[in-house]
C-alpha cells in the first residue's frame, strides 16, 4: 500500500507543479493510512498543498509592490 501511495505521490507531482504539491502530499497520505485511503489522501493532499502554495506566492507578490 505504500508503495502505491509513493507511485502516486511521483505520478501526481510529475503532473502538477511541485511547489506545495510533495508536502501535501506527505502529509495527506500519513492521514489517509490511517483511514485506509493512503492513495486518496495523497492525491488531496497534493491538491491543497499546492493550493496554498500558490496563495502564499500570490501575497508574497502583492506584498512586494
Amino acid at each position: 500500500m505504500l508503495g502505491i501511495a509513493i507511485f502516486s505521490m511521483m505520478l501526481v507531482s510529475s503532473f502538477a507543479q511541485a511547489e506545495g504539491c510533495l508536502k501535501g502530499a506527505v502529509a495527506g497520505g500519513v492521514v489517509g493510512h490511517l483511514k485506509h485511503h493512503a492513495v486518496l489522501g495523497a492525491v488531496a493532499g497534493c491538491a491543497v498543498g499546492h493550493h496554498l502554495a500558490a496563495q502564499a506566492k500570490k501575497q508574497q507578490v502583492a506584498a512586494a509592490k
